[in-house]
């Protein structure tokens, strides 16, 4: 196997809002809502950068395809992080993900590792981590 990723899917209550956080609140393009016409198809598309997308899906679409049953989220299962160029710029997107609605977890603050990070949740209770990491920066 290359160690390659393509998609991430969130499993989401309510597919609505979270189009409209990712989309509105933090900016990400999409087409917004497709495949509602099918049961448990509807589904939202966000390219993230070449060959990467995020997928936000109806929990109980992921579960029924899965054969899995629908749990409580939990947040400390997994955090999606963003990398980001510059301190300020940790600042400026968990503002951004504050305003959009995302509840702040944990304040940006300087890490262990001499980066600076903060973490939130989005409105369905998905951890993310904004981080700058100085010995990992994003290319550009």
């Amino acid at each position: 196997m290359q160690p390659r990723l393509s998609f991430i899917t969130l499993g989401v209550d309510d597919l609505e809002r979270a189009v409209a956080f990712y989309r509105d609140g933090l900016g990400l393009p999409t087409e917004g809502i497709i495949g509602a016409e099918f049961e448990y198809g509807a589904v939202a598309f966000f390219d993230l950068q070449p060959a990467l997308t995020l997928a936000l899906w109806p929990r109980a679409s992921l579960a029924r395809d899965t054969g899995l049953p629908v749990d409580g989220a939990a947040p400390t299962n997994m955090s999606l992080a963003h990398n980001v160029r510059t301190r300020d710029d940790v600042e400026a997107l968990m503002a951004q993900a504050s305003a959009a609605g995302a509840r702040i977890v944990k304040a940006a603050s300087n890490t262990f590792y001499g980066g600076y990070a903060g973490y939130f949740l989005d409105p369905e209770g998905h951890l993310w981590e904004i981080a700058w990491n100085p010995k990992r920066l994003p290319p550009g």
